[in-house]
């Protein structure tokens, strides 16, 4: 039992010791959404994005290539949103968090995704997830 609680301690503080970058407020023109007139307009989403880091290098070593590209994050994610169409807004984040993870390398991510007005008297709707690069994931081509 005792063996457990240090297991579970080393987890938690190794889980706690990640180091992260982070990319707020990106705001970009997409199509999401289930009725027909969200498919025809794209709308303007706010995406915050967590990366967590793979390793400490940059850190050390001050080097961006050690280190994950913010600028190429953001211009991936652009182009991504600009070419494909998701019903769900929950898809096109499950998709996004899939992109970073395996086109950077990233350890984790959390995401969160907003459409921005919406509804009438909503500021904002959305989801927000988190994912560990060694969770088993569905495709999320397209």
């Amino acid at each position: 039992m005792a063996g457990d609680c240090i297991a579970d301690c080393d987890t938690r503080f190794a889980h706690a010791t990640m180091n992260s970058i982070f990319i707020h407020d990106l705001r970009l023109d997409t199509k999401v959404g289930v009725y027909d007139w969200e498919r025809q307009l794209p709308q303007t989403v706010r995406i915050d994005v967590d990366i967590g880091l793979p390793s400490t290098r940059p850190f050390e070593t001050g080097e961006l290539t050690d280190a994950i590209d913010y600028a190429a994050v953001v211009a991936r994610i652009r182009a991504f949103g600009a070419s494909h169409d998701h019903a769900l807004l929950e898809r096109f984040a499950e998709a996004l968090a899939s992109l970073v993870l395996d086109e950077f390398g990233a350890q984790s991510v959390k995401l969160r995704v907003a459409k921005l007005g919406a509804l009438p008297g909503v500021r904002e709707i959305g989801v927000a997830i988190e994912r560990d690069a060694g969770m088993p994931r569905r495709s999320t081509n397209g």
